[in-house]
């Protein structure tokens, strides 16, 4: 196996309780009118007035764009840029979930390139550096605060699209697990699932020939020995806390490793990608309105069976990290075991166990295999080919929950 290893990160990283008090240090040093992008909830909490209150203190001049909507419509960021082009803002700075974090980057580059978001779908269309970000994550989920993605709806196409480049990266993102301790434990739910996936998916992606120009034609460019560190770090943290967290709220130590084992599955899947699971959610969360994810947590059971033929050590792997007892056990029974206990994990913190139980009816099937096909860049980080026809017995097997008809397909 070679040695090959890249990770695309934020300049600064800071984690841990209390460290939202080093934002004003960061901010002062790379501008003096920021825009600052919540939602409606966040721009009333005293936390976040606090932190506002602290920027204002180091002699900045905030804006407040608090008009974040969940799933990112393209008029919710237009609003975001009209803020900060009135506002002159020379710095963006993204305080709350994943869609504040995403809308904070999407506003960054079009306050800095000018024309709309859909100039910048794909990979590589942001053509510079864009302003100065900074990422507060408030849920221990997407991992944006350090991955080089965002993900809107847009109204032209059926299913929500990605702007992927290095060039928005959080140059700074500071992780303090204090400011989840209010998330119920719905949103743990769902945005823990949606990490523990991330992980997973990194770990497993295709391994590709590391030639000497990787970096320049993926922004995901599949597992290779740093982001598999950062994988396997997220699994152990996430499996440990994530159940604990979602039972009791006010359990600290909880809420500490499953935010650590966020930013790590962002760092992780930020360079490796996501694949399968991701690709499928997509247009099941356009047709449902389900939360992300619960879509790629439903998914992942049925996606690490799909792609067992072609990663059994790397599931077996998964089954160490997460505790799981592999005496006297062959590969195989390992990979299964692996696979049976994220199954486990996700129904003990409510994830449903089908894409029929999120609402997706069977004439909605060829469509959904269809629109998933769709997302190339997820698409191409399977580790296991992935065709129309597979694709379909993938998403028919999510819809019965029939794990046992993957393992006949693949065999």
């Amino acid at each position: 196996m070679s040695l090959f290893g890249t990770l695309r990160t934020p300049r600064h990283l800071v984690f841990g309780a209390g460290q939202r008090q080093a934002l004003s240090g960061y901010a002062k040093a790379l501008g003096s009118r920021p825009l600052v992008v919540t939602d409606e909830r966040l721009g009333a909490d005293p936390e976040f007035l606090r932190l506002i209150s602290s920027l204002m203190q180091a002699g900045l001049q905030v804006r407040v764009f608090d008009g974040t909507i969940a799933e990112l419509p393209m008029e919710c960021i237009a609003a975001a840029v009209d803020a900060g082009k009135a506002h002159g803002a020379d710095l963006v700075i993204g305080i709350g979930g994943g869609s504040c974090l995403d809308a904070a980057k999407v506003a960054a580059v079009l306050l800095t390139h000018g024309g709309k978001a859909a100039d910048y779908y794909g990979e590589f269309k942001v053509p510079g550096p864009v302003l100065p970000l900074i990422s507060v994550p408030t849920t221990s989920g997407t991992g944006s605060e350090v991955t080089p993605v965002a993900v809107i709806t847009d109204p032209d196409r059926a299913v929500k699209v990605g702007i992927a480049s290095p060039h928005i990266i959080s140059h700074t993102a500071i992780c303090d697990p204090e400011l989840t301790y209010s998330c119920p434990p719905g949103l743990t739910a769902v945005s823990g699932a949606d990490a523990l996936t991330h992980a997973i998916e990194a770990f497993t992606a295709i391994r590709r020939e590391p030639t000497g120009s990787i970096v320049h034609e993926h922004v995901f460019l599949g597992k290779n020995v740093l982001s598999d560190n950062y994988a396997l770090l997220a699994i152990s943290h996430i499996a440990a806390s994530l159940k604990r967290a979602y039972d009791d709220g006010d359990d600290t130590q909880a809420r500490e490793r499953l935010m650590l084992g966020a930013t790590m599955a962002g760092l992780a899947f930020g360079t490796a990608g996501t694949a399968a699971a991701h690709a499928v959610q997509y247009p099941v969360g356009a047709m449902t309105h389900t939360p992300h994810g619960a879509g790629v947590a439903v998914m992942m059971p049925y996606v690490m069976e799909f792609n067992r033929g072609h990663c059994e050590p790397e599931l077996a792997e998964i089954g160490k990290a997460m505790g799981l007892d592999r005496a006297e056990r062959t590969m195989s029974e390992q990979a299964g075991a692996t696979i049976d206990a994220v199954e486990k994990l996700f129904a003990s913190i409510g994830i449903p166990k089908t894409i029929a139980d999120l609402g997706v009816v069977q004439s909605q099937l060829g469509l959904v295999a269809e629109q998933a096909m769709g997302s190339a860049r997820l698409i191409k980080n399977n580790p296991r080919l992935i065709e129309l026809s597979t694709m379909a017995n993938l998403v028919e097997a999510a819809f019965a929950g029939d794990r046992a008809r993957l393992r006949t397909a693949a065999s």
